[in-house]
């Protein structure tokens, strides 16, 4: 089913792009993982590990899950031994969430087995596609840098 959305560029088909990042999404979530983690785990570990540490109220509201189900998979992660806590240098009766170095690994490697097999993806590229698709990392990188910069204000995209 196509939705029409007109932006201020009538040649960009937001519709097509929008369809091309969420068919992406599918297959790049899908990717099989070097450990066998919940995909609520996995977005905790790599939010953590692109933010740093973080409150869990802060944590909470960037992951889509209730405070109480969040609190309840931290403690795994704590018991685990994928995520610390610590005191918040800036409020001493606050605690900041931190990978430690077995989950900072297994973000790094989730993002080398990625890697690979998005680059085995692109080997079937022709050269002006493989340079068209650099253009578009860096493009949509800026619109994610976009989105978090009006989260964090509030604002709606107009």
């Amino acid at each position: 089913m196509a939705f029409s959305q007109a932006g201020p560029d009538p040649a960009l088909d937001l519709d097509e792009l929008v369809s091309a990042i969420e068919d992406f999404n599918t297959y790049f979530i899908r990717l099989p993982s070097v450990r066998r983690l919940s995909f609520s785990t996995l977005s905790v570990l790599h939010t953590l590990a692109s933010k740093g540490p973080m409150r869990l109220t802060d944590l909470t509201a960037t992951e889509q899950l209730k405070q109480p189900a969040l609190t309840s998979l931290v403690a795994k992660l704590e018991r685990d031994g994928l995520v610390s806590r610590r005191p918040d240098p800036r409020d001493g009766r606050a605690v900041l969430l931190t990978l430690t170095e077995e989950g900072s690994g297994i973000v790094r490697s989730r993002r080398a087995d990625r890697v690979s097999r998005v680059a085995r993806l692109v080997e079937h590229l022709s050269d002006d596609e493989r340079a068209a698709l650099a253009g578009y990392a860096g493009l949509l990188g800026r619109l994610t840098e976009i989105a978090a910069r009006l989260e964090e204000t509030g604002e709606q995209p107009s």
